[in-house]
């Protein structure tokens, strides 16, 4: 209170003075004569700053210092070329100006093979650089496998890109009313896996003689899609066929083969035909009059009559003990397999194996021909036990394998879910869908 009534006491101009200083001198001791860091101090005894400074620019200054600027990402220029027929891939790095010593360098990497494999119709897709250098290209060579090749330093690495597929389970059944081709196209089923069926079933089935009208199919197989596009067939996965009334049923094994439910091979240790023929010219006959000589000679073959040139497959494993040319059987082979069996082939155009060499079940020995005393061509097949003739087309063919033991069960396991498919209504319910779709 004293010094408020000393400072009414003064003149006016002395107060506005007093007032004016006071006001100065609070702003002077308000404003830091420096920037202010707060510290903390750390258990060796050194302080830690906890803040960073609050000058905007000298924080700029310390952030640029510490973390440079990421430089952009480089632009790429995407090229899509479409092969054409003749193309290579000189022809490719020409068209759209890439350079060749590039090409060489690709040329000489482990995994690049298919680029020399092209395809009309395929697609190349290449990133250049904005100098319009190659940096990376990317060819799906198959349905589900690509080829990647980057650029790396001065050279180029290429990788395998493996394709996912979408697989779906499908179903189709069918009853043979003119012939099986035309009843599983209206099944649905593709060329490949009506091919694939008649394989599994045809060393118990001659597709070619036994069929009758009224023999059916039932089939659970996959079909392949990208993108909800079918792109391929997939595997039978099980199938049954009834022919004149004998049901075969197959299950497709871990192994990659066909066995019954019980677990036995679908394969035998024989082909039921070594050829893709035609028809049956001459059948198996002991007291056949022979066509040539008019005498009446055993018939103690086949003859199955195609194309001239069409590949013979051995029809099982063994050696060949003879192979050469007469003028009765032209160009033959002779096989001798496992268990007393001989396998004979004749009047074909060509010899493919030599005597002594080993051969493989469906391996090509030869082609079909009209060599020998022969009133066209065909190929007579003999198939001989322990010396003795016998009708290959009657003759109950041995077995190659069965399953025992885990390798049955786990077979059975597995069996069972898709032998069940082949039972199921849903089989039938499946089937009307597709034929409703049009497919």
């Amino acid at each position: 209170m004293v010094i408020w009534h000393a400072f009414n006491s003064l003149p006016t101009w002395h107060r506005k003075m007093v007032l004016i200083l006071s006001i100065l001198v609070m702003m002077l001791a308000a404003w830091p004569s420096e920037q202010a860091v707060a510290t903390r101090v750390d258990d060796n005894g050194n302080e830690l700053a906890l803040h960073q400074p609050a000058d905007p620019a000298a924080a700029t200054d310390e952030l640029e210092d510490a973390q440079p600027l990421t430089p952009p990402k480089p632009r790429y220029i995407t090229k899509q070329v479409k092969v054409r027929r003749g193309d290579n891939m000189g022809v490719i790095f020409q068209r759209i100006g890439l350079n060749t010593t590039d090409l060489h360098l690709i040329d000489q990497l482990d995994g690049s093979d298919p680029l020399r494999m092209l395809q009309p119709g395929q697609e190349l897709t290449f990133k250049l650089t904005e100098q319009g250098e190659l940096h990376s290209l990317y060819y799906p060579h198959s349905l589900e496998q690509a080829l990647k090749v980057s650029r790396k330093d001065d050279s180029f690495v290429a990788r395998p890109v493996r394709l996912e597929l979408d697989t779906r389970e499908q179903v189709a059944k069918g009853e043979i009313r003119s012939s099986f081709w035309g009843a599983a196209s209206e099944a649905g089923m593709t060329e490949d896996q009506i091919m694939d069926l008649a394989a599994i079933f045809g060393w118990d089935i001659d597709f070619a003689q036994d069929l009758q009208p009224g023999d059916s199919f039932r089939v659970v197989y996959q079909d392949k899609y990208q993108d909800d596009e079918r792109v391929a067939s997939g595997d039978i996965l099980a199938a049954e066929f009834i022919n004149q009334g004998a049901i075969y049923r197959a299950v497709l094994n871990q192994d990659g083969n066909y066995y019954t439910p019980e677990g036995k091979a679908m394969r035998k240790s024989f082909l039921r035909a070594p050829v893709n023929f035609k028809y049956i010219s001459s059948n198996f006959n002991p007291r056949r009059l022979h066509p040539v000589t008019g005498k009446v000679r055993p018939h103690n073959g086949i003859d199955y009559v195609a194309p001239v040139g069409t590949p013979i497959m051995a029809a099982g494993s063994g050696s060949v003990v003879a192979a050469g040319y007469n003028q009765f059987n032209g160009n033959y082979v002779f096989i001798k397999h496992a268990g007393n069996y001989v396998t004979k082939y004749l009047h074909l155009s060509k010899r493919t194996v030599n005597k002594g060499q080993r051969v493989k079940q469906g391996q090509t020995i030869g082609l079909l021909g009209g060599t020998g005393r022969v009133t066209g061509p065909h190929l007579h097949y003999e198939f001989v036990v322990g010396g003795v003739h016998k009708n290959p087309r009657t003759l109950t063919l041995p077995q190659a394998e069965t399953l025992t033991g885990r390798a049955l069960a786990s077979f059975k396991a597995e069996a069972r879910p898709q032998l069940a498919k082949l039972d199921s209504t849903d089989l039938q319910l499946a089937q009307n869908k597709r034929d409703s779709n049009g497919s």
